[in-house]
């Protein structure tokens, strides 16, 4: 797939230019909605879903490319924010405001997520290490990772 998607921008990219991370994810999700829900480049063998969610403090509908995985046929995504020591901006918001809205391939449906804890998180978070071994070469953070798993509304 000959795909536009630039390299994912690394943390020190984002925090010296903000708007490095708005473009990339503006590249992913117009790649997505114009192949039906593929992306290439850094994601070419990854499944990839947008998650529309409810901003926190703006109550402004926002909307974030996020790569996830089908554990356990369960839909689950992660905040590794590769492996920075804050979480991505999009856990905020789902933790304030679970209700959400998912596009996965041509379907499109509202979901409730769930963050996972404990040992289910802990069993949920490995299987997803083993899925996307891309995980295992990010620094690993202080803070725990968080997992979610959407569940159909």
């Amino acid at each position: 797939m000959d795909s536009k998607v630039p390299p994912i921008p690394k943390h020190a990219e984002v925090e010296a230019d903000p708007g490095a991370l708005s473009r990339f994810n503006s590249a992913v999700i117009e790649e997505f909605r114009a192949n039906g829900g593929v992306v290439g480049g850094p994601f070419e063998d990854s499944a990839v879903m947008l998650l529309s969610m409810t901003g926190a403090k703006s109550g402004q509908q926002r909307m974030t490319p996020l790569e996830y995985f089908a554990v356990d046929d369960r839909v689950v995504f992660v905040g590794t924010r590769g492996g920075a020591e804050t979480n991505p901006a999009w856990v905020h918001n789902v933790r304030a405001n679970p209700k959400v809205h998912v596009e996965i391939g041509t379907q499109s449906y509202d979901a409730v997520a769930r963050e996972l804890s404990g040992d289910e998180r802990d069993a949920v978070f490995a299987r997803v290490k083993e899925l996307c071994p891309r995980i295992l070469t990010y620094p690993v953070p202080a803070r725990q990772i968080p997992v979610f798993e959407l569940q159909r509304a």
